[in-house]
């Protein structure tokens, strides 16, 4: 898990690491009370000519992912917009948010290590913010990942969210 790391959700002064590794940018509306932004970049892997596989968990894009194949079109100044999630993933993406007045306070590394026993991995968005974005592989125990996220909430320790999810997911 790469705790001290969070997004970008500008432009990077390159946003192309190498030939195959691209940053695609997706649109959404903000959500109210949420994070102002109406955009968030994941770096993800070319696979063709309009198509990336994503290759980071997402801390704002709904319906997308870590490993799903997006479609993009490429705008006049080289940026690579989503266009259609084409081929989906076993992941699911699953959001938690600590509670700084409960039992683990702002600690992302406490809410980490709560979860690392599925496998997850994933990002935080800032200190300040404590937000993780984990990814929950398909292989994972998803009954017992659903379990612990529900007892945490009812305990107190953290909110979360599952803004992409499996027909796995929703059956375990």
């Amino acid at each position: 898990m790469n705790l001290p790391a969070g997004p970008e959700h500008s432009s990077r002064e390159a946003d192309e690491i190498d030939a195959d590794q691209i940053k695609v940018w997706f649109r959404f509306v903000p959500r109210e009370g949420w994070l102002p932004q109406d955009t968030e970049g994941l770096w993800a892997r070319r696979l063709g000519p309009d198509t990336a596989r994503v290759d980071n968990v997402p801390f704002l894009q709904d319906g997308v992912a870590e490993g799903d194949t997006v479609r993009f079109r490429t705008d006049d100044d080289g940026q690579h917009w989503a266009v259609e999630r084409v081929a989906a993933s076993d992941n699911c993406t699953v959001r938690v948010l600590p509670v700084p007045s409960g039992p683990l306070g702002r600690d992302a590394r406490a809410v980490h290590e709560r979860l690392a026993g599925f496998g997850l991995t994933g990002e935080v968005f800032s200190k300040e913010f404590p937000l993780l974005a984990l990814t929950v592989p398909g292989g994972a125990d998803l009954r017992g990942v659903k379990e612990l996220l529900a007892r945490g909430q009812d305990e107190g320790w953290w909110h979360f969210e599952v803004p992409c999810s499996t027909e796995t997911w929703r059956e375990a």
